[in-house]
């Protein structure tokens, strides 16, 4: 005992040595070798129906006389919504824009190409008007039905519709819950297959959004895609995790 009280700090320094030695040796063993990992990807996908259309379409007037030419195009614009609202297009749904001025002129040049003289040929009035709604088969088909508007004598010049989907948000966090079972089960078959178990999630990161037409082959964008043209869609997300392998 009386040896031990003089000797505690040598003794304790010996101890150090030793536990360092073990440290430093286990250290330099697996110097060079990582740690086991698993990195996996998985893939989210869900087809879903468009639930709100947009449809654009435009129609214009030409009168020397502004007045005149305000007059025609507010009487077109009246048949236009009487149009609409017969094929049961909701008012609420309709939205008339602001309407679009522009003087036109045509332009007299010599045979050297100078400008000889340039006259008034009157003005243009261009109303823009959109149908906005959710009864999607309603003005999916109204809008194939404009050229009716001719007997009325109205030009009416169609976009092709565009289609949305209002509940994005919620399809989000079911195709990141989806691509995420799909990488942990994946992952999970590799560790067992390779005679170990899966460990700790380390590392997780999503892709981008992919939106295309159903049973497409659009092309994929480096900063996500979101196709409005088609009323079928399909979505896409991917989810890379990587875990720790036991």
């Amino acid at each position: 005992m009386e040896f031990l009280k003089k000797n505690v700090g040598v003794l304790l320094i010996c101890i150090s040595v030793i536990v360092t030695g073990m440290v430093l040796g286990r250290s330099y063993l697996s110097k060079g070798k990582a740690d086991p990992k698993i990195k996996v990807v998985g893939m989210g996908e869900e087809s879903f129906d468009s639930d709100l259309i947009v449809w654009n379409a435009s129609f214009s007037r030409n009168d020397y006389e502004l007045k005149s030419a305000y007059t025609s195009l507010n009487q077109d614009l009246k048949a236009l919504k009487n149009y609409l609202k017969t094929k049961g297009v909701a008012e609420k749904d309709i939205i008339i824009e602001a309407a679009n001025i522009e003087k036109q002129y045509s332009y007299n040049y010599d045979d050297q190409g100078n400008l000889v003289s340039t006259n008034f040929n009157g003005y243009s009035i261009t109303q823009n008007i959109k149908v906005q709604s959710k009864n999607v088969d309603l003005v999916d088909r109204v809008s194939r039905q404009v050229s009716e508007l001719i007997n009325a004598g109205i030009e009416l010049n169609s976009q092709a519709p565009e289609y949305y989907y209002t509940k994005m948000a919620d399809l989000k966090l079911k195709m990141i819950e989806k691509a995420t079972s799909d990488a942990r089960k994946r992952a999970e078959k590799i560790a067992e297959n390779g005679g170990g178990s899966l460990g700790n999630l380390q590392q997780a990161d999503m892709g981008v959004f992919q939106i295309t037409a159903e049973n497409s082959s659009e092309d994929y964008a480096w900063g996500g895609s979101f196709n409005t043209s088609s009323r079928r869609k399909t979505a896409h997300i991917t989810i890379r995790l990587e875990y720790e392998v036991n």
